[in-house]
């Protein structure tokens, strides 16, 4: 900060802090005006900075803070009582406290700088008639709680004042015979400030870039560990392998520490909020409130400064979208004031936060409507999507639900720059909603961005750092099953892991990296996959070879590299090679596996309606026979709890996605299918559309997709079958949906004509 000393600077930082406090008390005071402590931390916080203010010769501040300082005066001592023109004042005191902050950081001086309007009005509110008969009472009340004067006592006191004996209640209540001891006591309680903390100072203010230039110099102590552990790895020198274990042992112990500075609790950021809440409430004419839950829970600075828009930007939106008016909500059962609600916590290596609302949710299918509207999709994928994929759409550039602009929203800018920002320091954004219930958006933020634990793996001879946090599990193949363990469903790569079909990305293919020879045929039997998680999607990660998990520091990619969205940024191992640090979630973007997961399958659906092929997902029937059921006629894919099944006259029904679903089980339609469909508590169903009715096919267990030429099918030997083939060596009934549903599928759906069902397959 230009033309500002060090005193200044303390100053600015201190007063900053407390101004944050004091919109915290003014909040509470605003709930509760009878909360003494609140309203004595309140005039001890305006105290202090008018005093410093004098100290430092900030004239216009310390003139503002001395108006606002008598006020407080007045109703810490009871001699005014709160009210709702008050009430504002002290808010805009702060504001306005915060505005000359905000100069003085800017400027180094008040230049600019006038409060005249605002002292005015808190003098003018300072001048008001003092109410004698208000702190009588408020003494009166003392000395009855302490048991040192009888209520009659009090009683007859105020009369007598009120009938023109003009001296105080503490003269009349002596005069009979209440303790004088015991009134100066009350009296003196009543207006000498509370809660005062005259403990040592135990903290320590150290500037942010000592603490930036600290961790540096960690990092390649960190840097310099590694180098060393590896120098030492294979020797058998006792002595040195000690001093390498000693090393790493003060190290880490030396880089928690210096971590533990810069850590900081999420209330710093969160404190502001209720007063962010309040008055945007108050502008939008809605009740809301601010609950919190984590506030101690803690993240580097770094981080903390880069969350602190997003954050506000949603808890805005969540009032401004989510929260109804007191009408709207009383209409829907439930209180006038709505609920923001924020949780932040630590889980697998990252901390959680949550923004809740108990609004009115967000209709998925309105998003989608409004997106074709604004052409950020085509008609035809809105109706593929799925509920969380149109929720998200809210992320997408220029996207704005909002029927007018407004100087709160409409203008369809922040939640694109929201998840920007979010996954610009490695974390993600997830939205979820429930209409009528209210909607939560849940951050993923990593706990630091300087030393992370990461495995580091090979391919095409280079090294590459994945970040531990995104890592699940590793799996190593190894001959036949290496060999025939990868199948292809349209196209795309993938391995059954634990009876799931998990996508594969081979690294080198995507990042077009030469394989390198190894002089022997064994590493063509070895295949080794990472399995990863970016933003709530799995994939597999094939790579040549992997190393070892350390811990790494990470270095940032040069300004010409900032676009490239497949690396986070760069290390240096402990031989001193260079290793990139993969961005796990811009390598499933670059695959087509996280931002759209179903570009691979519709290119080869595409290409199936070829040449005569034809589609099949192929289902375990039990015993020995097989069957497939035919994609065109595959709506979706659903896994249902069998409790979740209920009656509907003769007929079993399940509610889904808001309408009552019929089932239909395939045991029961064809001989021979004796799978157990409820062997496992769940239920594997088919979703079949006939124009805008629903029927869920109960199958065995999906086990395959495939491409099948139309001529391998043979007629069908019993009815209600489309045909026989040959899938896998094995011989497959191809099941004939409509005329199964004809049979055994609900009266309602006879005359609905088969539908165009969706391709999509979750």
């Amino acid at each position: 900060m230009d033309g500002v000393d060090e005193v200044v600077s303390e100053f600015l930082t201190e007063a900053r802090e407390e101004v944050d406090q004091l919109d915290h008390d003014l909040l509470a005071i605003e709930r509760d005006p009878d909360d003494a402590e609140a309203l004595a931390s309140i005039f001890r916080t305006v105290h202090s900075i008018k005093g410093t203010c004098g100290f430092l010769g900030f004239t216009e501040l310390e003139r503002l803070t001395h108006s606002g300082e008598n006020l407080l005066g007045r109703l810490r001592e009871r001699d005014l009582a709160m009210t709702e023109p008050i009430m504002q004042s002290l808010f805009d005191l702060a504001d306005g406290i915060r505005t000359s902050l905000d100069g003085l950081e800017a400027n180094g001086s008040e230049e600019g700088t006038d409060h005249t309007a605002m002292v005015a009005r808190l003098d003018d509110l300072y001048a008001q008639d003092a109410s004698e008969q208000r702190r009588s009472e408020m003494l009166g009340q003392r000395l009855v709680a302490s048991g040192d004067a009888k209520p009659a006592d009090v009683a007859d006191a105020i009369r007598d004042q009120l009938e023109g004996d003009d001296r105080r209640v503490g003269e009349l209540l002596a005069e009979r015979g209440v303790d004088p001891e015991a009134i100066e006591a009350a009296a003196t309680e009543q207006q000498q400030r509370t809660g005062a903390n005259n403990g040592a100072d135990s903290s320590l203010r150290v500037d942010v870039n000592v603490l930036d230039d600290l961790m540096n110099l960690v990092g390649e102590l960190v840097l310099a560990r590694n180098q060393i552990v590896e120098l030492t790895k294979d020797r058998s020198d006792t002595e040195a392998v000690e001093a390498s274990q000693r090393l790493g042992l003060i190290t880490t112990e030396l880089q928690e520490g210096v971590m533990k500075t810069r850590m900081q609790p999420i209330s710093g950021v969160w404190n502001r909020f209720p007063r962010v809440v309040r008055d945007l409430a108050k502008e939008c004419g809605k009740q809301a409130r601010v609950e919190m839950e984590g506030q101690e829970t803690e993240l580097d600075k770094s981080l903390l400064e880069s969350i602190k828009d997003p954050l506000t930007h949603l808890v805005r939106n969540a009032v401004d979208h989510g929260i109804e008016t007191p009408a709207e909500r009383e209409a829907a059962g439930k209180p006038a004031e709505g609920l923001v609600y924020l949780r932040a916590y630590h889980e697998g290596g990252q901390v959680n936060i949550e923004i809740t609302d108990d609004g009115k949710g967000i209709d998925a299918a309105a998003i989608a409507r409004t997106a074709v509207e604004r052409d950020v999709i085509s008609a035809e994928r809105a109706e593929e999507l799925s509920e969380r994929e149109a929720l998200n759409l809210i992320f997408q550039p220029g996207f704005s639900t909002a029927a007018e602009v407004t100087n709160v929203s409409g203008r369809g800018v922040g939640m694109d720059v929201v998840k920007t920002n979010i996954e610009s320091i490695g974390g993600s954004v997830d939205l979820t909603s429930t209409l009528g219930q209210g909607s939560t958006a849940k951050l993923k933020i990593p706990l630091t961005l300087a030393i992370i634990p990461a495995l580091i793996a090979s391919a095409g001879g280079q090294s590459f750092a994945i970040p531990q946090v995104n890592l699940d599990e590793l799996v190593r193949l190894s001959g036949d099953e290496a060999r025939a363990g990868v199948e292809r469903v349209h196209g795309t790569p993938v391995y059954r892991l634990r009876g799931n079909l998990l996508p594969l990305v081979d690294l080198r293919d995507e990042l077009d990296l030469e394989p390198v020879p190894t002089g022997s045929g064994e590493d063509d039997d070895v295949l080794s996959i990472v399995v990863l998680q970016a933003d709530g999607h799995t994939f597999g990660l094939v790579v040549d070879a992997i190393s070892d998990t350390q811990e790494i520091v990470v270095k940032p990619l040069g300004r010409h590299l900032r676009d490239v969205d497949t690396f986070a940024g760069a290390t240096i191992l402990g031989d001193g090679q260079v290793a990139l640090i993969l961005d796990v979630l811009g390598l499933g973007n670059r695959a087509g596996l996280v931002r759209d997961g179903r570009e691979a399958r519709e290119r080869a659906e595409a290409a199936a309606t070829d040449l005569g092929t034809q589609s099949l997902l192929v289902v375990d029937v039990g015993g020995e026979r097989r069957a497939a059921v035919p994609l065109d006629d595959v709506n979706r894919l659903e896994e249902l709890d069998a409790s979740s099944v209920e009656r509907s006259g003769d007929r079993e029904v399940v509610q889904y996605r808001g309408r009552i679903m019929p089932l239909v089980r395939l045991t029961e339609a064809v001989r021979g299918f004796g799978f157990d469909d409820a062997e496992s508590g769940s239920l594997h169903v088919i979703v079949h559309s006939r124009g805008d009715a629903q029927v869920g096919l109960v199958v065995g267990h999906i086990t395959d997709i495939v491409e099948q030429p139309i001529a391998s099918i043979e007629p069908a030997a019993e009815a209600l079958l489309r045909g026989t083939t040959v899938v896998h060596e094995r011989v497959t009934d191809v099941v004939d949906v409509e005329a199964l549903l004809d049979a055994f599928g609900p009266p309602e759906l006879a005359g609905a004509g088969a539908g165009a069902p969706g391709r999509e397959l979750t």
